[in-house]
């Protein structure tokens, strides 16, 4: 789905899942030029993949798969036309392949596709990008309420690079991580939280297929609690960063009753629009994803830059670059929620990110 181009080329994710559909790449697109405008950086929204599940199958099959779906692909794409990148079942060696067929078909070198490896021009840092940009937009709303996430119990959701780049962040940042989570159940670390290195004694184990519940059976500092999700437990800080709508009503009255103080999405639209009105009903302070997860395509835009101008961003540049990002798109949700101390994330998100594209649209003139 190529949404719209106002601002720059089409730019989103490639979702890789058995149950896409053309409705929610529809919607997931307008979703995602509204979050990179949000950025500042010159980049239009678009969506897009294909009903296929990667871990069905052998590593052959996902190669040719690849293949395949760029061979159609390619008449769409372009460094200045429209810049795919990964999201669900599509990560840096899928990118990859995407990539290498792309240069075979067209014969060029240039910046299609972010998200690549360092190898074929990626930008180092990006793994990381969302989870860090998702714990620095919530430092920023905690700092607006007058309060430091340094010693704040933080709960996370999900085990994928979101999660656990989240939870190392906010380790670095002096928090203590209550839990992780999969489709199975919730992995909790106990009210001292979670090392970095039990951190990367998990990264390791999900970096080779290993799933939270399997890796917990030999490790006493953490439980595994089947059939639960994290929002039951007391924190003051929750990290949605698994999937979209995992967060409902229910799960929302948990987090205030717990003490919970700020939400930050790190997954596209994990709170339903019930859990939404829920925390605003309770006063629990909600960054929403389009907002708080745009450390990513922040990330992806420098890696454009980066391939346009043939001049490598060390990670040092990338994280300084991405919290002042984070820290820009921040102020700007803070312009435009209206006044006070516990600013409206979502109302200003929405009216910021509209208010840009409008106004680019606009300026084209009609057509």
């Amino acid at each position: 789905m190529q949404y719209c181009n106002a601002i720059g080329p089409y730019k989103g994710g490639l979702r890789f899942a058995p149950n896409v559909c053309e409705d929610e790449f529809l919607f997931l697109a307008l979703e995602q030029c509204l979050k990179n405008a949000l950025t500042g950086l010159p980049l239009g929204g678009g969506k897009g993949g294909a009903r296929f599940r990667t871990s069905d199958h052998s590593r052959h099959e996902v190669l040719r798969f690849c293949q395949a779906f760029m061979d159609e692909y390619v008449r769409h794409g372009g460094a200045d036309v429209d810049v795919p990148a990964g999201d669900i079942g599509v990560g840096s060696r899928e990118i990859g392949w995407l990539y290498g067929r792309w240069a075979k078909l067209t014969g060029r070198h240039v910046g299609m596709l972010t998200g690549k490896p360092e190898e074929l021009g990626g930008i180092p840092g990006r793994v990381e990008a969302t989870g860090y940009g998702t714990v620095r937009f919530a430092m920023r709303m905690l700092e607006r309420l007058d309060r430091q996430i340094d010693g704040l119990r933080v709960t996370v959701s999900g085990a994928g690079n979101v999660a656990l780049y989240a939870a190392e962040r906010a380790i670095l940042e002096g928090a203590r991580v209550l839990s992780l989570s999969n489709s199975k159940g919730t992995a909790r670390f106990g009210d001292g939280g979670l090392t970095r290195e039990q951190l990367d004694e998990i990264k390791e184990a999900t970096a080779e297929g290993t799933r939270l519940e399997a890796f917990a059976q030999d490790r006493s500092w953490l439980e595994f609690a089947e059939g639960t999700t994290p929002w039951s437990i007391e924190c003051d800080v929750a990290l949605p960063c698994a999937t979209q709508n995992e967060l409902d009503e229910p799960d929302a009255r948990l987090l205030a009753a717990g003490g919970t103080v700020v939400v930050a999405e790190g997954a596209n639209m994990p709170s339903t629009a019930a859990a939404v009105a829920a925390m605003k009903e309770s006063g629990v302070v909600l960054g929403p994803g389009k907002a708080a997860n745009a450390g990513g395509v922040a990330v992806s835009g420098f890696e454009m830059i980066q391939n346009a101008t043939r001049d490598p961003w060390t990670r040092k540049e990338v994280l300084e670059r991405l919290d002042e990002v984070m820290d820009e798109i921040h102020e700007r949700c803070v312009q435009h929620s209206g006044n006070g101390k516990r600013p409206d994330y979502v109302r200003g998100a929405n009216v910021a990110s509209f208010y840009r594209l409008g106004r680019a649209i606009v300026a084209t003139g009609p057509n």
